[in-house]
């Protein structure tokens, strides 16, 4: 107590059993500075709370809540004598908001600061500007067995109190590489296969002292618990240790097992700080630790099942040197262990900040960076709490607490849930809202009958209709009794605040309630068994549960690769309609309809990507038609645009010209006209809506609509689509290859041609394709004074029997060109 003879702040690391939580306080009770004050324990949990308190009434020889006292959730057990209350986190910051000044506290005592949660950094975060302002005479202690004591007492700039307490030995053992590397990829798995194993032969080998199990959560408990199941040495007891349960069974868990008896705790995280398990002389530690992780990108909430800290683990073998020397197995290899990180990160860096982010409005606070934090509170994180609180109607636009955040904060809830008890209570809902509040906030009233069964039933309604009583027939699932009392007690005691009388549950009610809480996860139906959110996201729903209705506001998401809703309620267009009136937006969609090849448009009532109301429109916004027809041509290609035959030997003429003087003409080649589509099609399209009606634009003018007409008249000269041989007759040319033109003719039309015909400025000779008489090519030149010399004397043996009725001079220079045969030469 000399460290706060002289200050305010202190921080105190001492290792588990050195009797931080309950001797410091109890010393304090003599403390000149405490001046009659109380002194303030906060504890993470609940279970740690009332234990803490228990623990220090016996030393004192009294009943809890003479000297000593608690206060958790509908629970406050205190009395005129009361120096001591141990409080849960979320109790000190409502006292905190209620009275900045602490009347009549004189020491707040943050234990097992260690876990860094969320509501710990935000109530210290408090405490540290009340003392700065209001109350330089407030004491403040940090404790810790495992915390940075050095970094914690510069950032207070408070002196450093170290105790080595009272520890023993605890012998720690590891798996081997091959019995880790065996045991599973998944945690699920890994636990399942090596923690009822590694129970029956600890006991074996150690045949006194109970063992404490450490496991990630209710679910591999209860999965363990079966495969323990007949299969325990005699005289041994199973308890499973969460906060869920009722005193009579959490004292079992904690209290020395009757004599004659050995007993087995399986616990989650719960454990490891605060609570004295009596008779623990073996741990056994999953090596798993569940928390839940916030994500911007989704706005969404999930728990995390990850490996646990080195402190973590250290914390967790300390449970068995409390009482004596004890022996901790790991389940885990030695080489893992050195891969753990050295501490979990704090809450505040990932977790929902909405709560956090009322209470800071609350205390007049709208830059966080304004108190002192160990871990600044996220940014991006911050950010979407108070844009949700803006949506809860709890803040204002200038972001301070409304009335009605008030309202929400007072209740004890989280912002999300009440808004719903508020605002169920003002449509006439309340009891519902009550009882709806307390589902979501306490452990699901349905477990499965199996442990492994994994399709989860999504149904609130239904369990609205199990909480009022009603037996429901639901195959998989039966209800879990404490989870039902817990919410039911929690429900009667918002009724109580509310004074809302205990009227009959409408569970056709759940569907509106929920989605005023989570209006960012309303959703709609896309087909069978999947549905599309308010964000765009998609989802898996078992929607058959609901007679496929259209829209649903969904309370639980689990996210991942496939995620999936975990608990929803349908909900009535009717009802989204009148309670987001203000979100809706009208819009026109136009868009391209790829099975009609047309634009179609319709009239659009939009809850963010969820259609409510659609009205078919015929005629779109021209402007509107033309930009969407115009996309969807970029995205079907060049190539499968409507050309007409005269466009494409436009195009391959265009081609040529640009390949002959590259600079003088447009380059018409698919990637050239498919970046310069909205220069030389898009003005055309004004008024169109289909492919059929651009189809009969004329893509050959449009081609050529920049060139002038001198241009238009030296393309003529330069890549003439026809010439005219010596029959007479006017041969289209083909410009396909744009290097190399070709003109196809009869060889009998082209008699008495000496050389090879050129165009381009006469820069590029033809390649000629001479036919014969059933137009089949029979020789491919661009040297026709060649062919006349040699080549021509081999056609003509090989071909004049086969082609006796036409013209083969022994002097083709000579002789006249002709269409025909002997008797018809035209």
């Amino acid at each position: 107590m000399a460290a706060f003879d002289a200050n305010a702040k202190a921080v105190l690391e001492a290792p588990p059993g050195a009797g931080k939580t309950t001797l410091v306080p109890l010393a304090m009770l003599g403390a000149g500075w405490r001046n009659g004050g109380k002194i303030l324990v906060l504890e993470p949990r609940r279970l740690a709370a009332r234990a803490a308190a228990q623990r220090m009434s016996d030393l004192l020889g009294e009943e809890v809540g003479q000297t000593v006292g608690y206060w958790v959730r509908m629970e406050h057990v205190v009395s005129g004598k009361t120096r001591i209350e141990v409080v849960t986190e979320g109790i000190l910051t409502r006292l905190l908001q209620d009275d900045p000044a602490l009347e009549g506290v004189a020491a707040l005592i943050f234990d097992e600061f260690h876990e860094r949660s969320l509501q710990a950094d935000l109530g210290l975060a408090l405490a540290l500007d009340a003392q700065a302002v209001l109350r330089p005479d407030l004491r403040l202690l940090v404790m810790s067995a495992t915390l940075d004591a050095s970094t914690v007492g510069n950032w207070l700039q408070a002196p450093v109190i170290r105790s080595e307490g009272r520890q023993f030995a605890v012998e720690t053992h590891y798996l081997t590489p091959a019995e880790a590397a065996g045991a599973g990829k998944w945690p699920a798995e890994r636990l399942a296969n090596l923690v009822p194993g590694a129970i029956r032969q600890a006991m074996a080998k150690d045949t006194e002292g109970d063992v404490l199990v450490f496991l990630p959560g209710m679910g591999e408990m209860r999965k363990v618990a079966q495969r323990l199941e007949g299969k325990l040495p005699a005289a041994t007891d199973l308890h499973l240790l969460h906060g869920d349960l009722t005193l009579s069974r959490q004292l079992a868990a904690i209290q020395p097992a009757p004599a004659g008896r050995r007993k087995v705790v399986l616990a989650t995280s719960i454990a490891e700080t605060s609570l004295t398990i009596e008779g623990v002389k073996i741990v056994i530690d999953g090596g798993y630790a569940r928390a839940p992780r916030f994500v911007p990108r989704t706005g969404l909430t999930t728990l995390v099942t990850s490996a646990v800290s080195k402190a973590a683990a250290d914390q967790r073998r300390g449970r068995a040197g409390r009482l004596g020397p004890g022996v901790c197995y790991r389940l885990w290899s030695s080489a893992d262990q050195l891969q753990l990180p050295e501490r979990q990160v704090p809450e505040i860096r990932e977790a929902d900040l909405t709560g956090l982010a009322l209470e800071l409005a609350l205390w007049g606070v709208k830059d966080a960076a304004a108190l002192q934090w160990l871990d600044m509170p996220p940014a991006a994180a911050l950010t979407l709490a108070l844009e949700l609180l803006y949506r809860l109607e709890a803040i204002d636009s200038t972001g301070n607490a409304t009335r009605h955040g008030k309202a929400l904060a007072a209740l004890g809830l989280s912002p999300r849930l009440g808004h719903l008890v508020m605002r169920g209570h003002e449509l006439g809902f309340g009891a519902t809202a009550c009882a709806l509040a307390s589902l979501l906030s306490e452990r699901d009233i349905l477990k499965p009958v199996q442990q492994a069964y994994s399709e989860p039933l999504p149904d609130l309604p239904l369990r609205l209709e199990l909480l009022a009583g009603r037996r429901m027939q639901t195959p998989g699932f039966v209800p879990d009794e404490n989870a039902l009392r817990r919410v039911r007690e929690q429900s009667q005691n918002l009724r109580q605040r509310l004074r809302e009388a205990g009227g009959p549950q409408s569970p056709e009610a759940a569907g509106i309630l929920t989605a005023l809480a989570y209006p960012d996860r309303l959703a709609q139906r896309e087909s069978s068994g999947r549905v599309r959110l308010v964000t765009g996201q998609r989802a898996s729903l078992a929607t058959e549960l609901y007679g496929e209705a259209d829209f649903y506001a969904v309370a639980h998401l689990e996210t991942g690769k496939q995620p999936r809703v975990m608990l929803a309620a349908p909900i009535a267009k009717d009802d989204i309609l009148l309670h987001f009136h203000d979100q809706l937006e009208e819009v026109q969609e136009v868009r391209w309809d790829a099975s009609s090849e047309r634009v179609v448009s319709r009239q659009i009532t939009r809850l963010g990507a969820l259609v409510l109301e659609e009205t078919t429109q015929h005629k779109p916004d021209p402007t509107q038609a033309a930009e969407v027809l115009l996309r969807a041509l970029q995205e079907r290609g060049i190539e499968r645009l409507p050309w007409q035959i005269e466009a494409l030997r436009t195009r391959e003429r265009l081609a040529f010209l640009h390949h002959l003087q590259p600079g003088q003409w447009p380059d018409v080649s698919d990637e050239a006209l498919a970046t310069t589509m909205p220069i030389w099609l898009g003005p055309h399209l004004s008024g169109l809506r289909s492919l059929e009606q651009v189809s009969k634009l004329d893509f050959s003018e449009l081609l050529l609509t920049e060139l002038a007409w001198e241009k238009r008249q030296e393309m003529e000269r330069l890549a003439p689509t026809h010439l005219q041989v010596p029959s007479g007759s006017r041969i289209a040319l083909d410009y396909s290859d744009e290097t190399t033109p070709v003109l196809a003719v009869r060889l009998q039309e082209v008699f008495g041609l000496l050389d090879t015909p050129s165009i381009g400025g006469g820069k590029v000779p033809l390649l000629l394709h001479l036919l014969s008489p059933a137009s089949r090519p029979v020789q491919v030149t661009r040297d026709l004074r060649s062919f006349w010399s040699s080549g021509y004397f081999e056609v003509r043996k090989d071909l004049r029997g086969r082609y006796p009725k036409h013209h083969w001079p022994e002097d083709p220079l000579s002789a006249l060109p002709t269409r025909g045969t002997k008797k018809r030469p035209q």
